[in-house]
Protein backbone atom coordinates (compact mmCIF):
# COMPACT_ATOMS: atom_id res chain seq x y z
CA UNK A 1 0.00 0.00 0.00
CA UNK A 2 1.27 3.78 -0.86
CA UNK A 3 -0.41 4.89 2.28
CA UNK A 4 0.38 3.57 6.00
CA UNK A 5 -1.35 1.06 7.19
CA UNK A 6 -3.90 1.84 10.05
CA UNK A 7 -5.03 -1.01 12.77
CA UNK A 8 -7.41 -0.85 15.61
CA UNK A 9 -6.74 -3.01 18.34
CA UNK A 10 -9.12 -3.47 21.04
CA UNK A 11 -8.13 -4.09 24.77
CA UNK A 12 -4.86 -2.77 23.79
CA UNK A 13 -3.57 -0.92 27.09
CA UNK A 14 -2.16 -4.24 28.24
CA UNK A 15 -1.04 -7.75 27.92
CA UNK A 16 -1.40 -9.63 24.66
CA UNK A 17 -3.57 -6.57 23.35
CA UNK A 18 -0.69 -4.22 23.71
CA UNK A 19 1.98 -6.51 22.69
CA UNK A 20 -0.33 -6.74 19.65
CA UNK A 21 -0.50 -3.42 19.29
CA UNK A 22 3.50 -2.96 19.60
CA UNK A 23 4.27 -5.88 17.08
CA UNK A 24 1.99 -4.20 14.86
CA UNK A 25 3.79 -0.52 14.89
CA UNK A 26 6.66 -2.09 14.80
CA UNK A 27 5.83 -2.64 11.22
CA UNK A 28 5.34 1.17 10.79
CA UNK A 29 1.77 1.10 10.79
CA UNK A 30 -0.27 3.72 12.71
CA UNK A 31 -2.44 1.67 15.29
CA UNK A 32 -5.55 2.84 17.48
CA UNK A 33 -5.22 1.89 21.07
CA UNK A 34 -8.56 0.79 21.75
CA UNK A 35 -8.90 0.94 25.30
CA UNK A 36 -12.18 1.20 28.14
CA UNK A 37 -9.99 2.75 30.62
CA UNK A 38 -9.19 6.36 29.04
CA UNK A 39 -6.07 6.64 31.53
CA UNK A 40 -4.72 3.79 30.74
CA UNK A 41 -4.98 3.55 27.23
CA UNK A 42 -3.52 6.76 27.20
CA UNK A 43 -0.35 5.28 29.42
CA UNK A 44 -0.49 2.62 27.13
CA UNK A 45 -0.47 5.25 23.85
CA UNK A 46 2.50 7.32 25.65
CA UNK A 47 4.33 3.89 26.18
CA UNK A 48 3.92 3.25 22.47
CA UNK A 49 4.90 6.65 21.55
CA UNK A 50 8.28 6.80 23.88
CA UNK A 51 9.87 3.30 21.49
CA UNK A 52 9.11 5.54 18.58
CA UNK A 53 4.98 4.05 17.54
CA UNK A 54 2.50 6.15 15.71
CA UNK A 55 -0.05 5.21 18.52
CA UNK A 56 -2.99 7.05 19.15
CA UNK A 57 -5.64 6.61 21.86
CA UNK A 58 -9.11 5.17 20.97
CA UNK A 59 -11.96 4.95 24.60
CA UNK A 60 -13.63 2.10 23.58
CA UNK A 61 -16.13 0.12 25.50
CA UNK A 62 -17.30 -2.88 23.34
CA UNK A 63 -19.86 -3.44 25.12
CA UNK A 64 -21.75 0.11 24.87
CA UNK A 65 -22.83 0.62 21.41
CA UNK A 66 -22.85 4.91 21.68
CA UNK A 67 -18.96 3.69 22.54
CA UNK A 68 -18.14 1.76 19.49
CA UNK A 69 -20.03 4.29 16.80
CA UNK A 70 -17.72 7.41 18.64
CA UNK A 71 -14.78 5.26 18.07
CA UNK A 72 -16.19 4.62 14.51
CA UNK A 73 -16.00 8.27 14.26
CA UNK A 74 -12.74 8.89 15.60
CA UNK A 75 -11.07 6.30 13.70
CA UNK A 76 -12.90 8.02 10.44
CA UNK A 77 -11.47 11.56 11.77
CA UNK A 78 -8.04 10.29 12.61
CA UNK A 79 -7.28 8.11 9.55
CA UNK A 80 -10.07 7.74 6.95
CA UNK A 81 -10.26 4.16 6.68
CA UNK A 82 -9.47 1.46 8.81
CA UNK A 83 -6.88 -1.77 6.76
CA UNK A 84 -7.00 -4.09 10.13
CA UNK A 85 -9.56 -4.60 12.86
CA UNK A 86 -8.15 -6.71 16.14
CA UNK A 87 -10.77 -7.76 18.21
CA UNK A 88 -8.91 -8.51 21.36
CA UNK A 89 -11.36 -7.14 24.36
CA UNK A 90 -12.51 -10.20 26.39
CA UNK A 91 -12.90 -10.99 30.04
CA UNK A 92 -12.95 -13.82 32.33
CA UNK A 93 -15.49 -15.57 34.44
CA UNK A 94 -13.48 -15.23 37.43
CA UNK A 95 -12.85 -18.97 38.62
CA UNK A 96 -13.99 -22.26 38.18
CA UNK A 97 -17.43 -22.20 36.37
CA UNK A 98 -19.26 -25.21 37.41
CA UNK A 99 -22.14 -25.63 34.54
CA UNK A 100 -24.48 -26.90 37.08
CA UNK A 101 -24.11 -23.50 39.21
CA UNK A 102 -23.46 -20.68 36.88
CA UNK A 103 -24.74 -17.51 37.71
CA UNK A 104 -26.49 -16.62 34.63
CA UNK A 105 -25.98 -12.87 34.77
CA UNK A 106 -22.12 -13.48 34.85
CA UNK A 107 -22.72 -15.94 31.82
CA UNK A 108 -24.34 -12.83 30.15
CA UNK A 109 -21.69 -10.42 30.92
CA UNK A 110 -19.06 -12.65 29.31
CA UNK A 111 -20.90 -12.62 26.50
CA UNK A 112 -21.96 -9.39 26.46
CA UNK A 113 -18.14 -8.55 25.80
CA UNK A 114 -16.36 -11.66 24.44
CA UNK A 115 -19.36 -12.48 21.82
CA UNK A 116 -21.76 -9.12 20.84
CA UNK A 117 -18.62 -7.11 22.06
CA UNK A 118 -17.00 -8.13 18.92
CA UNK A 119 -19.98 -8.28 16.85
CA UNK A 120 -20.55 -4.30 17.46
CA UNK A 121 -17.32 -3.36 16.76
CA UNK A 122 -16.71 -5.56 13.50
CA UNK A 123 -19.82 -3.92 12.18
CA UNK A 124 -19.63 -0.61 13.34
CA UNK A 125 -16.14 -0.53 11.49
CA UNK A 126 -17.17 -2.70 8.31
CA UNK A 127 -17.45 0.71 6.55
CA UNK A 128 -13.93 1.87 7.25
CA UNK A 129 -12.44 -1.46 6.63
CA UNK A 130 -14.07 -1.86 3.28
CA UNK A 131 -12.25 1.39 2.32
CA UNK A 132 -9.06 -0.23 1.88
CA UNK A 133 -7.27 -2.11 -0.35
CA UNK A 134 -6.10 -5.12 2.41
CA UNK A 135 -8.85 -5.36 4.93
CA UNK A 136 -8.06 -7.78 7.70
CA UNK A 137 -10.31 -9.07 10.92
CA UNK A 138 -8.93 -10.91 13.51
CA UNK A 139 -10.77 -12.61 16.49
CA UNK A 140 -9.21 -13.58 19.50
CA UNK A 141 -9.79 -17.15 20.33
CA UNK A 142 -8.45 -19.61 22.20
CA UNK A 143 -8.12 -23.48 22.23
CA UNK A 144 -10.09 -24.29 25.00
CA UNK A 145 -13.02 -22.56 22.51
CA UNK A 146 -12.18 -26.02 19.95
CA UNK A 147 -14.97 -28.37 20.39
CA UNK A 148 -12.34 -31.05 18.57
CA UNK A 149 -9.67 -30.37 21.17
CA UNK A 150 -12.15 -30.45 23.92
CA UNK A 151 -13.47 -33.75 23.27
CA UNK A 152 -10.38 -35.52 21.97
CA UNK A 153 -9.46 -38.20 24.90
CA UNK A 154 -5.94 -37.02 26.46
CA UNK A 155 -5.62 -33.05 25.38
CA UNK A 156 -5.70 -31.40 28.31
CA UNK A 157 -6.87 -28.25 28.36
CA UNK A 158 -7.81 -27.34 32.52
CA UNK A 159 -10.51 -27.87 34.16
CA UNK A 160 -14.20 -27.87 33.46
CA UNK A 161 -15.55 -24.05 32.47
CA UNK A 162 -19.48 -23.41 31.83
CA UNK A 163 -19.33 -19.74 30.89
CA UNK A 164 -15.69 -18.35 29.04
CA UNK A 165 -14.69 -21.22 26.87
CA UNK A 166 -18.64 -21.67 25.63
CA UNK A 167 -18.10 -17.72 24.40
CA UNK A 168 -14.91 -18.39 23.02
CA UNK A 169 -16.41 -21.21 20.93
CA UNK A 170 -19.88 -19.18 19.81
CA UNK A 171 -16.89 -16.64 18.37
CA UNK A 172 -15.69 -19.08 16.45
CA UNK A 173 -18.78 -19.96 15.01
CA UNK A 174 -19.73 -16.10 14.43
CA UNK A 175 -16.09 -15.98 12.97
CA UNK A 176 -17.33 -18.29 10.14
CA UNK A 177 -20.44 -16.62 9.10
CA UNK A 178 -18.62 -13.75 8.53
CA UNK A 179 -16.01 -15.48 6.37
CA UNK A 180 -19.28 -16.60 4.62
CA UNK A 181 -20.82 -13.49 4.22
CA UNK A 182 -17.46 -11.82 3.16
CA UNK A 183 -16.34 -14.75 0.99
CA UNK A 184 -16.66 -12.21 -1.97
CA UNK A 185 -14.75 -8.99 -0.86
CA UNK A 186 -11.01 -8.71 0.13
CA UNK A 187 -11.77 -9.01 3.41
CA UNK A 188 -10.28 -12.01 5.40
CA UNK A 189 -11.25 -12.79 8.80
CA UNK A 190 -9.41 -15.02 11.28
CA UNK A 191 -9.80 -16.27 14.88
CA UNK A 192 -6.13 -16.70 16.97
CA UNK A 193 -5.34 -19.09 19.82
CA UNK A 194 -2.73 -16.56 21.64
CA UNK A 195 -1.84 -20.24 23.70
CA UNK A 196 -1.53 -20.31 27.60
CA UNK A 197 -0.15 -16.66 28.01
CA UNK A 198 0.93 -14.93 31.64
CA UNK A 199 -2.25 -12.61 31.91
CA UNK A 200 -4.77 -10.91 34.21
CA UNK A 201 -7.52 -13.26 32.71
CA UNK A 202 -5.79 -16.47 34.25
CA UNK A 203 -4.09 -14.46 37.07
CA UNK A 204 -0.68 -14.60 35.27
CA UNK A 205 -0.44 -18.01 35.72
CA UNK A 206 -0.08 -19.00 31.86
CA UNK A 207 3.47 -20.37 30.77
CA UNK A 208 3.78 -17.55 27.69
CA UNK A 209 5.02 -14.27 27.57
CA UNK A 210 2.23 -11.55 26.13
CA UNK A 211 4.74 -11.03 22.95
CA UNK A 212 4.76 -14.92 22.55
CA UNK A 213 0.96 -14.92 22.69
CA UNK A 214 0.80 -12.06 20.36
CA UNK A 215 2.48 -13.42 17.41
CA UNK A 216 -0.01 -14.95 15.81
CA UNK A 217 -2.43 -12.44 15.80
CA UNK A 218 0.02 -10.53 14.50
CA UNK A 219 0.81 -12.77 11.34
CA UNK A 220 -2.99 -13.06 10.71
CA UNK A 221 -3.32 -9.21 10.28
CA UNK A 222 -0.69 -9.07 7.79
CA UNK A 223 -1.80 -12.00 5.35
CA UNK A 224 -1.23 -12.04 1.88
CA UNK A 225 -4.20 -11.29 -0.41
CA UNK A 226 -4.79 -15.05 -1.04
CA UNK A 227 -4.27 -16.10 2.26
CA UNK A 228 -7.10 -18.29 4.16
CA UNK A 229 -10.48 -17.19 6.01
CA UNK A 230 -12.68 -18.54 8.25
CA UNK A 231 -10.37 -20.32 9.99
CA UNK A 232 -8.97 -21.05 13.31
CA UNK A 233 -4.77 -20.44 13.67
CA UNK A 234 -2.22 -20.78 16.34
CA UNK A 235 1.82 -20.57 16.00
CA UNK A 236 1.66 -24.10 14.46
CA UNK A 237 -0.96 -23.74 11.74
CA UNK A 238 -3.87 -24.55 11.75
CA UNK A 239 -6.27 -25.51 14.86
CA UNK A 240 -9.76 -27.76 14.24
CA UNK A 241 -12.89 -26.20 15.26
Amino acid sequence: MSEQTVALVTGANKGIGYEIAAGLAALDWRVGIGARDERRGAEAVAKLRAAGADAFAVPLDVTDDESVAAAARLVEERAGRLDVLVNNAAVAGGGPEDPTALDVENVWRLVDTNVLGVIRVTNAMLPLLRRSAHPRIVNQSSHVASLTLQTTPGVELGGVNGAYTPTKTYLNAVTIQYAKQLSDTPVLINSACPGYVATGLNGFSGTRTPAEGAAIAVRLATLPDDGPTGRLFDDSGVVPW
